[in-house]
């Protein structure tokens, strides 16, 4: 097995804010991974340290066997579309093409082309015009016709419609197909990606709480929904990742396989029980019910007040007028 990104006790403080917190994962190399959770648990953070757009405040990062600060070859190799990419003022489409030629070994231009056209990206007016659903296609050229050996995307999809986005799914898909590299996307429309990822890192609070094989982890809990009381009976004992509750009636996310015995317990207690998304799944590692570590169980006593889940997995995005300027970078072009 070839690893394209590792990192190992990778910590960001700012303040007194961990942004990032100890995380050590590996990445394998020619694999499509999702980089999932909610709005600030540290994907961003985690995608700047490992393209060297940030410096850790401790911990390794290696891309492709090297430390890729201040370190051409590596950074060469890797490509970074931000969600807030700046670009100068007077840039219009042409100057972000041509400048990507020049950063960018693997650059196609007649990919490029294709997507100019498939995504109807204006030629005319300077970037710091564009829509944000522009903006995001801009991204999504240079991302892809890129072609480099490592591509991070940042929420890619922002401003997209649903035909676009699907556009962007598939020519991600038969192009990865064709050019196999290593590609790490960031995204909150978990359901619309599911069949892209093969791989699944889950961040919460700045640390990892899940990293697995995306078949692997589609299994790895389950959803049980019933009467308050039988809920809680269900759930002694186990790991639960999020609870739901409306008068009488409770739905929680369990950690853990369905087995047998599981089966017979809900059935003795007239419960339901379901299959989790990889959306509900992160939307569970997400709960934010009280101040304890997500992944620690969470007490469901039947006397509970009604929680919310409270992930952000919706994918809304934000106003044009947050992002009206990006930039061309070697890292972010």
């Amino acid at each position: 097995m070839t690893i394209a990104i590792e990192t190992r006790g990778l910590t960001r403080v700012h303040g007194e804010t961990r942004a990032l917190d100890d995380v050590s994962v590996r990445i394998k190399k020619n694999t499509i991974t999702g980089l999932l959770g909610r709005n600030g648990a540290g994907k961003t953070t985690f995608m700047s340290l490992v393209t060297a757009q940030d410096q850790p405040t401790s911990g390794e990062v290696r891309v492709l066997g090297e430390a890729p600060f201040e370190h051409p070859r590596a950074l060469e190799q890797m490509c970074f579309i931000r969600d807030n990419q700046r670009y100068p003022d007077d840039y219009k489409l042409m100057h972000a093409l041509r400048i990507a030629r020049v950063f960018y070994p693997n650059w196609d231009q007649s990919l490029a082309d294709e997507l100019v056209e498939l995504f109807r990206i204006p030629k005319k007016p300077v970037i710091k015009k564009f829509s944000r659903g522009q903006f995001s296609a801009l991204g999504i050229v240079l991302g892809l016709a890129s072609r480099a050996p490592v591509t991070f995307f940042d929420e890619p999809y922002l401003g997209l419609d649903a035909t676009a986005r699907t556009h962007f799914y598939d020519v991600l898909i038969r192009d990865y197909t064709e050019h196999p590299r290593t590609i790490v996307l960031s995204t909150h429309l978990i359901d619309e990606m599911d069949r892209l990822l093969e791989h699944v890192v889950i961040l919460d609070r700045g640390r990892v709480v899940q990293d697995a094989e995306t078949d692997e982890l589609r299994g790895m809990a389950h959803e049980v929904s019933g009467r308050a009381s039988a809920v809680a009976e269900y759930a002694a004992g186990r790991r639960v990742l999020s609870r739901h509750s409306i008068g009488g009636l409770a739905t929680v996310v369990v950690e853990g396989r369905l087995t047998a015995e599981d089966r017979g317990a809900a059935a003795s207690l007239d419960l339901e029980l379901g299959p989790v998304t990889l959306q509900q799944l992160v939307a569970a590692y997400g709960f934010d019910g009280s101040d304890t570590p997500t992944h620690r169980p969470v007490d469901i006593g039947p006397d509970q007040a009604p929680a919310d889940t409270g992930a952000d997995a919706s994918g809304a995005e934000r106003p044009a007028s947050e992002d009206t300027e990006r930039a061309s970078s070697r890292n972010g072009a």
